[in-house]
């Protein structure tokens, strides 16, 4: 299944949807456990088999146009970002970097989230802002001390994330040896989207294609068997001693490619299999 968070004009409520085919989705705000709109919440609640029931239900019914829809990022309760540091080796070559033997972390505000379709509008401070299209994992119940062997019991879904940095600001920091998370945490700077997409649909993670491009330009494509750390490792390694709450997501890394957007960019970040997550940059005045 394919769950969305909606709105169906600015300001309105956000309802829990499901995509039925094409570019068309059926709300489930009828549906007992979903009234919340939380896709996480109604996968444990319900399960996929009984949701995509109610989906099927109600098919016949009113179908909401996605083009003409406001996407809301889709988890609607998130604890923390975790994202991954340099776990594709043609990216930290890039950077100038050597691989690291070991999983590196750091973590987004759940504030910089936004959905599939919002702005990003980087702040007037920085004046050099990159894209990172990564695949993300999204949590589905509470777990700690996962293993390589029972890590997918964790996962609800998967989505696509747009890790946004403030390249300027993150070099400065790093060449005075001091933390740099700040400048990848502004506000907007976490586009996620557009679907929570429940892994049975997804049943080999670890071979996708992705894809960034800007004015029909690629500027990224890799695939997921590239991830120094895969899967199974990461989820290991993040719930050894650290407890992972539903809706929580994990970022897990991005690839060669990263570049600079200018005002009036649109960026299309695509998982193949998991969705195309659109969103435009507008700087922000001094």
């Amino acid at each position: 299944m394919r769950l969305a968070r909606i709105r169906r004009g600015p300001g309105e409520r956000i309802e829990l949807a499901a995509l039925v085919e094409g570019e068309e989705l059926v709300s489930l705000a009828s549906v007992d456990g979903c009234a919340d709109a939380d896709p996480v919440a109604a996968l444990a609640e319900l399960g996929v088999e009984r949701l995509a029931e109610h989906t099927a239900r109600l098919a016949g019914g009113e179908r909401l146009a996605a083009a003409e829809l406001v996407f809301e990022p889709p988890v609607a309760t998130c604890t923390k970002i975790c994202c991954l540091a340099l776990n594709y080796a043609d990216h930290a070559a890039e950077s100038g970097l050597e691989v690291p033997p070991e999983p590196v972390l750091f973590f987004k505000p759940t504030t910089a989230l936004i959905g599939h379709g919002a702005v990003v509008r980087p702040p007037a401070r920085t004046r050099h802002v990159e894209h990172e299209v990564e695949l993300a994992v999204v949590i589905g119940h509470v777990a700690h001390g996962l293993t390589e062997e029972n890590w997918q019991d964790a996962v609800a879904g998967y989505t696509v994330v747009n890790d946004m940095t403030a390249r300027d600001l993150q070099l400065a920091n790093i060449a005075r040896n001091q933390p740099w998370d700040q400048f990848k945490g502004f506000d907007t700077f976490a586009p996620l989207g557009p679907y929570l997409v429940t892994r049975d649909e997804v049943p080999d993670p670890q071979n996708l294609e992705l894809t960034l491009t800007v004015g029909g330009e690629v500027r990224q494509r890799a695939n997921t068997k590239q991830m120094v750390f895969p899967l199974p490792r990461l989820l290991a390694d993040l719930s050894d001693g650290m407890t992972l709450l539903p809706g929580d997501v994990i970022a897990t890394g991005t690839m060669a490619g990263i570049a600079p957007v200018a005002d009036g960019d649109v960026m299309h970040a695509t998982v193949a299999g998991v969705g195309t997550l659109t969103n435009p940059v507008r700087w922000q005045s001094t």
